[in-house]
């Protein structure tokens, strides 16, 4: 190797150590940044569990009541939410069970009591019937609502989606007046 070769190797690298500097002074320029002033927007932070404002803020978190949303539920939404159900659920009145039970219905029924289906210990053990408020939470996370049940349904995050699911299942066989609070 000659002088010649290891002047144009170590040109390259000065060329590109400069194409680098270059490069971040030039950003600078274009996109200068200034220190945030600190005092600018204080955000004060409540610990978890207690109230603010007698309790309102934290009302206001919990975003409407299951009563208005459903009264602004649509039932049309709710069918498509209830596809991811249709995997193991059946919704037609006289539906055959999967490997979850029918659901035409349920809304008023009581809890582990569909025909021909074996529920969990943990679900039978529930008791009680379902009612717009139960099954929303229910639906919202099952493994919480009823712990050791056999659903393995993460749940429905969204609480529109809930409200859409209830008044879907609502118009199958059910019937129900929504509630009012």
């Amino acid at each position: 190797m000659n002088s010649f070769e290891l002047n144009k190797i170590a040109g390259a690298l000065l060329a590109s150590v400069l194409v680098i500097i270059g490069v971040r002074e030039l950003s600078s320029v274009f996109y200068a940044t200034e220190a945030a002033n600190p005092a600018s927007y204080p955000v004060e932070v409540a610990e978890e569990g207690t109230e603010t404002d007698g309790g309102e803020a934290a009302e206001e978190e919990a975003g409407p009541s299951l009563a208005v949303l459903l009264a602004s539920a649509d039932a049309s939404k709710g069918e498509k939410v209830a596809k991811k159900c249709a995997a193991c659920h059946t919704f037609d009145e006289g539906g055959a069970n999967k490997v979850g039970p029918n659901l035409y219905g349920i809304l008023g029924r009581a809890v582990a009591s569909g025909n021909g289906f074996n529920y969990s210990q943990a679900m039978s053990d529930m008791g009680g019937t379902w009612t717009f408020e139960n099954l929303a939470h229910f639906l919202e996370k099952p493994s919480a609502a009823v712990p050791g049940t056999a659903m393995s349904f993460a749940g429905l995050r969204k609480p529109t989606d809930q409200a859409n699911i209830l008044a879907y299942l609502n118009e199958q066989g059910s019937n129900l007046a929504l509630p009012t609070e």
